[in-house]
This record gives structure tokens, C-alpha cells and sequence, in this order.
């Protein structure tokens, strides 16, 4: 068995290359020119060169041979321009899938996100029927992804064997770009001193690993799984990793009625320093939100584990000491 797997660079792709390899499966990956690998050290995985971008006829021709395809590459940035995320998350999506219907895979996972289903209000539970319910200026990186499914189904419809995953917020080793290791990161630097009123769903990147090759041999063509485990507050889980990071937990909540002040802010100063701040504005809108959501189909059809988070929280904090993350006291 051989898999192909676009952004193994990232945090999820790494977890999802690695754990395929230690599952015996033979892995090619699509790197770009410029990116790192510096998470994938020590992993035996064939590399081709290319951008998700590239023609689909191009693409093809990396996938030959390949049973799976993995579409893990997306930009995850909430605060990109929206023309710089819909032209990755959307018409890279679209390349990709083309490919895959070009190549003949057996099977298609595209990883999706929650972000994908918008918010459940009124204290409901997001499902894979929920349906985006926010504007695209509300929240343009799940906006995106919605639209990226959308391309899938537009090739199952012409007979690509395509399932879609939508993680939640995932915690564990490998994370580079630091997404949910952020709160790790902070923590440890004695940064994490107040929290949003808001909550999510989070689990570990492992359980998410699981429930990709569990798509992969038993997902149903055209479904959605939400590969997710706790709902939490912003608080809850602030003190689960201040609990394993060692230090006092924040004891301040952030009033909701200032976050529109404080995205304002980031936004401006992402115009001059861009990269500077762990969070952006979108994201500190998004924070007085609780986007919380079910995972029983993944559980049900695809028995997807359901970890303890403080472990997958430790192995992040673990992995961030070993290779350097963290400033030594």
C-alpha cells in the first residue's frame, strides 16, 4: 500500500505521514521547494517536489502508483488576505481532487476542518450536517474550507472515491507552526495570563491520525466525520495546559465586550509586523464563541479513539522541550 500526502510538513501531515509509516504503508509526499521538514526528521518517506497549484496533469503524474491520497495542505492562518486563502484551501483543493480522478486513486480524504460547519448557537452541537452559518468576512478561513468541500463533491460526482474529515482544535508533538501549541508555548513563557469566554472541541493529533486511515479503509464515499473529543472552555483547557506546562493557570476572564477593540488592534498591528502575534484578528473575534461539536459517527463508523487531552497537551509540551521551543529557565 502507498500513500500520498500533501502538506506532510505541517502539523497534522507530519503526525499523519509518520503514523502511515509505522502502519507499514509507503508514503510519498508533495513538498514545496521552499518548505521544511524539520517535523519529519528520521521518517522514511519518499519526497516529490510541487505546489498544490500545479496543473492537475502534473499532479497526477506525482500520485502514479498511489492507492491513497491524503489532502492535508491547506493555509491555516485566519488572518490571510481572503484571495491568498481561497486560492490555497479552494483552488488548490480543486487541483488536487482533479488529480486524484486523473491518477485513478482508491481512495480520497481531504481534511477538511469544524471551522467548516460555522458555530451552533444556542448551546446545540455542530454535526456533519451542519451547515456554514457565518458570513465570509465573519470568518474567512472556514469559509474557505466549506468551499473545499464543495470541490470534492463536485469530483465524486464524477467518480472520485472521496471522503471528508473535520478535525477540531488538535494538541500533540510535530506542531511547527505552532496552531493549538501556542497555548503550550505561552504558557511555559508565563504569556497565558487571561482567557476568552469562549470554548471549542479539542482532541489529540493522534486520535486524528486514527480516524484518517480509518477513512481511508472504511469511510463511506461523500461523508463528513468530525474527528474531535472534549468540549471545553477556553478556561478548562488554559487550565489542563498550565496544569502540565507547571505554572498558575490565568485567573482573569477577557470581557467580550472588548474583543472587537482587540481585533482591531491585531489587525493593525499585522499590517506592520506581520507573524508577530501568536493569534490574529479573526481569531480573537472567533474567541468569545463556543464551537462545540459531536464526534459519535467517527466513533460509531470509524471507531475513532477518544484519548485524554492532557496527554496528547503533555507530548506537545514534550516535544517543544526536546527540539528547542522553549526558553530553558
Amino acid at each position: 500500500m502507498r500513500a500520498f500526502v500533501t502538506g506532510a510538513t505541517g502539523f497534522l501531515g507530519s503526525n499523519l505521514a509518520v503514523g502511515l509509516v509505522e502502519r507499514g504503508v509507503e508514503v510519498r509526499i508533495l513538498r514545496r521547494p521552499t518548505g521544511g521538514a524539520e517535523a519529519l526528521q528520521g521518517a522514511r518517506i519518499e519526497e516529490t517536489t510541487g505546489d498544490i497549484l500545479d496543473p492537475p496533469e502534473k499532479l497526477a503524474r506525482s500520485m502514479e502508483g498511489c492507492e491513497w491520497v491524503f489532502h492535508v495542505a491547506a493555509s491555516v492562518k485566519y488572518g490571510r488576505s481572503p484571495r491568498e486563502l481561497y486560492r490555497t484551501n479552494v483552488e488548490g483543493t480543486a487541483h488536487v481532487a482533479e488529480a486524484g480522478l486523473l491518477a485513478g486513486v482508491g481512495r480520497f480524504v481531504l481534511t477538511s476542518s469544524l471551522s467548516a460547519m460555522g458555530v451552533a448557537e444556542g448551546g446545540r452541537l455542530l454535526d456533519e450536517d451542519s451547515e456554514f452559518s457565518l458570513s465570509p468576512s465573519e470568518f474567512p478561513y472556514g469559509h474557505t474550507k466549506r468551499l473545499a468541500e464543495d470541490e470534492v463533491r463536485k469530483r465524486i460526482d464524477r467518480g472520485l472515491s472521496a471522503v471528508i474529515v473535520n478535525p477540531s482544535t488538535m494538541f500533540g508533538p510535530r506542531d511547527v507552526r505552532r496552531n493549538a501549541g501556542a497555548m503550550v508555548i505561552q504558557a511555559a513563557s508565563g504569556a497565558l495570563r487571561f482567557y476568552p469566554q469562549g470554548g471549542s472541541n479539542f482532541v489529540a493529533v493522534e486520535d486524528v491520525v486514527w480516524g484518517h486511515i480509518a477513512a481511508a479503509e472504511k469511510g463511506r464515499v461523500g461523508q463528513r466525520y468530525i474527528l474531535g473529543n472534549r468540549n471545553l472552555t477556553y478556561r478548562e483547557v488554559f487550565e489542563r495546559v498550565c496544569e502540565v506546562v507547571g505554572v498558575p493557570p490565568p485567573r482573569w476572564p477577557i470581557p467580550n465586550a472588548i474583543l472587537p477593540v482587540g481585533a482591531w488592534g491585531a489587525q493593525l498591528l499585522s499590517w506592520i509586523r506581520p507573524g508577530l502575534l501568536p493569534v490574529d484578528p479573526n481569531q480573537i473575534r472567533m474567541s468569545a464563541r463556543c464551537i462545540y461539536a459531536t464526534s459519535e459517527r467517527a466513533i460509531r463508523e470509524l471507531g475513532l479513539p477518544q484519548s485524554p487531552l492532557e496527554g496528547a497537551i503533555r507530548r506537545a509540551h514534550e516535544w517543544y522541550q526536546q527540539n528547542g521551543y522553549l526558553r530553558k529557565s
